[in-house]
């Protein structure tokens, strides 16, 4: 069951023709990504505190679909899509409604203190794959 995360497009969010800019996207799916991580119950500050881990986005395919506009109150769906040894792939969508405005895969990977890629946590990934 897929993570939902409501949110408004304010001014500040669009161009200057009125529509929400394209970067803002990414913007508003990290928010829902964070949002999903903390309702598993994973305190991304303790994590990095405790064992230097922190997630880091490695790739977006992002399809911009419709524009979101000015009050719209929109919805991002957070769905994950596997797990590996140190990578998390999740399918996002921003929704108006039914309508789906911007749709992207993201591929997350998990960072030591150093840097380099490190295993995800035991703990972290029972949450994960409990909530997919």
């Amino acid at each position: 069951m897929p993570h939902r995360f409501a949110l408004r497009v304010y001014y500040e969010d669009t161009d200057l023709a009125g529509i929400v800019y394209y970067a803002n996207y990414l913007k508003f799916i990290e928010r829902a990504r964070s949002e999903w991580v903390r309702g598993l119950g994973v305190d991304q500050v303790r994590l990095r505190a405790e064992s230097g881990i922190v997630f880091a986005v490695r790739r977006v395919e992002a399809d911009y679909l419709r524009p979101a506009v000015f009050d719209d109150l929109l919805e991002v769906e957070t769905g994950l899509v596997e797990t590996g040894g140190a990578r998390i792939v999740l399918d996002q969508e921003v929704r108006r409604g039914e309508e789906r405005l911007f749709a992207a895969r993201v591929v997350l990977v998990c960072l030591g203190a150093d840097g380099r890629a490190a295993r995800l946590p035991a703990e972290v990934r029972q949450k994960l794959v409990q909530a997919a």
